[in-house]
């Protein structure tokens, strides 16, 4: 297929498929920015904030099988464009929450919506890489994580001018609604979608495998995410200003990593790649909890960046050429279990911070993260 395909029309693909990356990574980072000080104007506590995170996470597991039917359905090209205009319209709601009711529910809806989104950009991914025959998958997954980047620098820039999040929000739903206007239209149009898919669908035992080394990645990246803000206010006890370097930090780190992982799979392999990272990633989060300053915890969120940049990209492209599931319905289910890690880090952070305090509870994910290379020894990947 890659040799009946002009190489223009293959990149005008992988930039439109590129852009709908960033606005799902733009979008998520600018809300993950200014938990801190929707935190702070709701008055939760780290064990409510642990509570109200939940619902984010219950929200991306309660949507992934509807959005792998209706990618596998529909095709991933409509389901694409509707969630990237979805996505960040419920992140209005998220700053006009005046209750830990209402950010829960906009969360959920936040959550739901944003896997409408995960799954088609990733099915439509799967597409682009066999027609270029080579692994491409982790360079979209490093544009998800620049756009994270550029998503935590505006938020600085934000808070700086002491702009609310709503306010803030607006501006990024703006940007993200002239981004899909530019691109909808050169997305890949193959996909077109199977009238015969299930709603459910059994994962086999490669997906089950696979969706195990996930779980123990997004534990850690759910941490980041919705935690490095908090920690770096709580226990390091920076100005404001700096209160996002450990989410910058963590962010750039991983999009650069994720930009090489490509070639550093043909070079090391799946299976070696994924224990490396186990062991950075711990090492990183260790870091920070030994030495709880601005240098040294700043160093090892880097760390942990690296460590899960490549793992995410690797599975989800294993995923989407399964024999036995559509593309859609693969990352569905693998994803399924991945997520459990969203579900689960966040809060269990939380519950542990309320009760003997944020730095033990970082060490409980170090060990998480640690398994993750643990697992991969157990498991053949091709």
């Amino acid at each position: 297929m890659a040799l009946t395909i002009p190489i223009s029309i293959n990149r005008t693909y992988r930039i439109s498929v590129s852009v709908f990356f960033f606005i799902a990574g733009f979008v998520f980072a600018s809300w993950a920015s200014r938990i801190p000080d929707i935190k702070n104007t709701l008055h939760l506590s780290d064990a409510g904030l642990g509570s109200v995170l939940l619902a984010l996470p219950a929200g991306l597991i309660t949507g992934l099988p509807l959005a792998g039917f209706l990618v596998s359905r529909y095709g991933s090209k409509r389901i694409m464009i509707a969630g990237a205009i979805l996505y960040p319209s419920v992140l209005l709601l998220l700053g006009l929450a005046a209750s830990p009711f209402q950010l829960t529910a906009a969360l959920f809806l936040f959550g739901f919506c944003g896997n409408l989104l995960n799954i088609s950009i990733n099915t439509q991914a799967v597409g682009v890489e066999a027609i270029y025959g080579r692994s491409i998958m982790a360079s979209f997954h490093g544009l998800w994580s620049l756009a994270g980047f550029t998503g935590a620098a505006v938020s600085t820039l934000m808070i700086s001018y002491s702009l609310t999040p709503f306010v803030h929000f607006c501006i990024i739903s703006a940007a993200a609604a002239l981004l899909i206007f530019a691109s909808y239209k050169h997305a890949l149009p193959e996909d077109n979608g199977d009238n015969k898919q299930p709603l459910f669908a059994k994962p086999d035992n490669a997906i089950l495998k696979l969706g195990f080394i996930v779980f123990g990645s997004l534990v850690c990246e759910g941490t980041m995410f919705d935690w490095s803000g908090v920690y770096f206010e709580k226990v390091l006890k920076v100005p404001d200003s700096l209160r996002t370097l450990g989410y910058i930090a963590f962010m750039s780190s991983m999009a650069g990593g994720r930009f090489v992982a490509d070639w550093l799979v043909t070079k090391f392999g799946v299976k070696q790649m994924i224990q490396i990272s186990g062991i950075i990633v711990s090492t990183g989060l260790l870091t920070a909890v030994i030495f709880p300053y601005l240098i040294p915890a700043t160093i090892g969120f880097l760390l942990v960046g690296i460590g899960v940049s490549s793992i995410v990209p690797l599975t989800y492209g294993i995923a989407g050429k399964s024999t036995t599931m559509s593309p859609g319905l693969a990352l569905a289910a693998l994803s399924t279990i991945g997520f459990f890690g969203f579900l689960l880090g966040p809060p269990l952070i939380g519950f542990i911070a309320q009760a003997a305090g944020l730095r033990w509870s970082f060490t409980v994910i170090t060990i998480i993260g640690l398994s993750t290379t643990i697992l991969a020894t157990k498991i053949k990947i091709q």
